[in-house]
């Protein structure tokens, strides 16, 4: 049994190979905590925990991360809304989302990393998928 994975850059259909066998990692991005899930949030956490769950299921350990956007003008409108700091905005909203999740029936993330503490790591390791060829830029 394998999986193939469409790769955008090459425009085609691949064998998914762990870069590490056995052992996967997963980055997907997660919501801007300003307001309660929606079928926009509740979308990928489905889908990527069917995909976490067929990996699991190939034999790997999955380490899947999707993290928190904590800090946006659209935070900021909705803190300057409520009276409250845009802190206490992310507080409220992702302890709403982790209640969803439960509702959803997916097994929580392995790491959840929120942008405000992680911004030079995000940086950092963009680049380094750039110029390993992982990413690219596209427009």
């Amino acid at each position: 049994m394998s999986l193939q994975i469409y790769n955008t850059m090459a425009r085609a259909k691949e064998v998914f190979v762990p870069q590490e066998p056995g052992k996967v990692k997963m980055y997907v991005c997660g919501p801007t905590v300003y307001g309660y899930m929606h079928i926009g949030n509740a979308r990928p956490v489905i889908v990527f925990d069917m995909v976490r769950n067929y990996l699991e299921a190939l034999g790997n350990e999955v380490s899947y991360l999707t993290n928190f956007t904590d800090v946006d003008d659209k935070m900021i409108r909705k803190a300057e809304e409520m009276n409250i700091t845009v802190a206490e905005v992310a507080e409220m909203f992702i302890a709403a989302y982790q209640e969803d999740l439960i509702g959803l029936g997916v097994k929580p993330a392995t790491m959840n990393p929120r942008v405000t503490e992680s911004m030079d790591k995000i940086i950092e390791f963009i680049k380094e998928l750039e110029e390993k060829g992982y990413a690219y830029e596209n427009g």
